[in-house]
This record gives C-alpha cells, sequence and structure tokens, in this order.
C-alpha cells in the first residue's frame, strides 16, 4: 500500500481484509434473505430483482447517458449484463436447494478454470485439482445432496467463467463500470416480460405486495451495492493482486452466513470440501491478476 493510497482512504492496513469481509457478509446476507423470499417467490424472480436494484444503483451512480455509445459497445455492455443476471438467476436457483456455502464453493469452479486455462505452471493445475476434490466433497459423496441443486451451481460457475471472459473484453473496450450499469439496466429490462411471465404461472399476487418489492430491492442494495462499493476501496488500497486472495474468504464466509441464518451446518466433509476450495482460490489468485479481469459478480 503506498502512502499516497492510504492517505486518501486514511484506513489501517488491518482494516482492509475487514472490509471486505464487512462486504462478503452483507451479499450472503442478501443471498440468505433471498432464501426467506423463495417461500412466496420464485428464486429467478427474486434474483431479477435483485439484478434491477443493481441496474438501478449503477445507473444513478455512473450516469453513463453522459458517454457516447456506439451500438457495438452497447451490444457488449447488454451481453455482459445478460450474463450477470442469468447466472444471478441460476445461482439463485442452486441454493434454493442446496446450501448456501455448498453453492459458492461450487459456483468458484468457473473462474479457477479461468485461471488455468492456458497456463502450464503445476500450482494452477494442483488449484483445479482442489477444487474438483472440494466440489467432490460437498455434492459427490453425498447420498442426500439435491441433483437439481448441485446443476445449477455447477451452471453457475459455467457462466461465471464466461462472465470473466466477455468481461475482460468490455474492460478492453472502454470503461466497465459504465458498461455494467448500461448492462444490468438493459438485462433487468430485457429479462423481465420472461421472469415475470414465470412467476405469474406460479403465483402473479406477489407483484401486488410491496413487500415483496422492497424485500426484493433491499436483496440487491445488500447483495450488490454494499459489496461492490466496499470491493472498490479495498482495490484502491490493495490492488488485484491481493484482492483476489481476499476472495479466498467468500466461501467461507458464505458458509457462516447459511449456518447462523439459515441453520445450514456444514458436516464435516463439507467443512474439508470448503476449505479445499478457499486453498484453491488462494493458490490461483497470482495467475488470475496477470490478466484485466472485470469487477467481481454483482
Amino acid at each position: 500500500m503506498t502512502s499516497a493510497a492510504a492517505t486518501r482512504t486514511r484506513l489501517p492496513a488491518w482494516s482492509v481484509p475487514m472490509l471486505f469481509v464487512v462486504g462478503a457478509i452483507s451479499q450472503y446476507v442478501g443471498a440468505a434473505v433471498g432464501v426467506f423470499l423463495f417461500r412466496t417467490t420464485e428464486p429467478a424472480t427474486v434474483a431479477w430483482l435483485r439484478g434491477l436494484a443493481a441496474g438501478l444503483a449503477l445507473v444513478l451512480w455512473r450516469r453513463p447517458w453522459r458517454a457516447r455509445w456506439t451500438r457495438r459497445g452497447f451490444a457488449i455492455a447488454t451481453g455482459f449484463g445478460v450474463v450477470t443476471v442469468v447466472m444471478n438467476i441460476v445461482f439463485y436457483e442452486a441454493i434454493a436447494r442446496i446450501p448456501l456455502g455448498t453453492a459458492v464453493a461450487v459456483e468458484f469452479l468457473g473462474p479457477v478454470a479461468v485461471a488455468t486455462l492456458g497456463s502450464r505452471r503445476g500450482r494452477d493445475f494442483f488449484a483445479v485439482t482442489m477444487v474438483l476434490a472440494g466440489v467432490l466433497l460437498l455434492g459427490g459423496v453425498q447420498l442426500d445432496v439435491s441433483l437439481p441443486g448441485l446443476g445449477f451451481a455447477l451452471l453457475s460457475a459455467v457462466l461465471w467463467a464466461g462472465y470473466i471472459l466477455v468481461g475482460k473484453r468490455v474492460a478492453d473496450a472502454g470503461d466497465g463500470l459504465d458498461s455494467l450499469a448500461v448492462g444490468m439496466a438493459a438485462a433487468a429490462i430485457a429479462l423481465g416480460p420472461v421472469v415475470v411471465y414465470v412467476q405469474t404461472r406460479s403465483d402473479a399476487t406477489v407483484f401486488a405486495d410491496p413487500r415483496i418489492w422492497l424485500l426484493g430491492l433491499g436483496v440487491g442494495v445488500l447483495s450488490s451495492a454494499v459489496p461492490y462499493g466496499l470491493d472498490q476501496v479495498v482495490l484502491r488500497i490493495v490492488g488485484r493482486a491481493r484482492f483476489a486472495v481476499l476472495l479466498a474468504l467468500l466461501p467461507a464466509t458464505a458458509a457462516v452466513v447459511g449456518a447462523v441464518m439459515l441453520a445450514q451446518r456444514p458436516k464435516t466433509v463439507e467443512v474439508i470440501g470448503i476449505l479445499l476450495v478457499v486453498l484453491a482460490v488462494a493458490v490461483s489468485a497470482e495467475q488470475r491478476n496477470r490478466e484485466t479481469e472485470p469487477p467481481a459478480p454483482v
């Protein structure tokens, strides 16, 4: 950390991991609130409300209309937003069926695999092996695991990999934050009719309940706005290399939040699986930061 960065932030170095953890807790508390909403609302609808809230918050923050947009730039940004919102929808379908900590750990298979592509370093292949072993412990050796839930988590991992690859194109093309703002807003509008149709087939009355809208938007603030803002503070202080290492805290944080808020207490084998994923993310952090990456998923 440079002295200039310390002067701008006025934060002691020891507090940086705490800021990251606060953001992570906010993110997964929002997801836990979403789990409570699943009793009356489809997971896809909750995830869409989260994306809508994130899009509105980012648009108001970045005010992307001040920039000049080309048709190609807008199309790439929209694709980026669609991948992000669909990733969130699939993730919420996963946590509706399997524990939060398990879903987050399985989801990390995506970014770790992307970090390893094209690498010939033994440590990167070792990281993938650890993630696969962790995923196997979390789902493959348990007879009571929800296979659809595990499938949704694996699909979320694939979409996270796509998010990184598409996000890199967005970052190379211009301002990634403005593109994310436009993309999230456009995706929420584009996917809205599909989500509304699915929800109305289940229970259309939820759209007339202001509490659903309020809680859904609250999920967006907790899971997107708060952690995203804190991530930006942390990134300015420690840079991408240390930030990638901090990402290893996410699966463990999700497991703790799931245990406290949802009574999803992991078994010993699940704890070992989560720890393997945590270690794999830390090992692969160096490789990931050799590439320009988009912001963490919102």
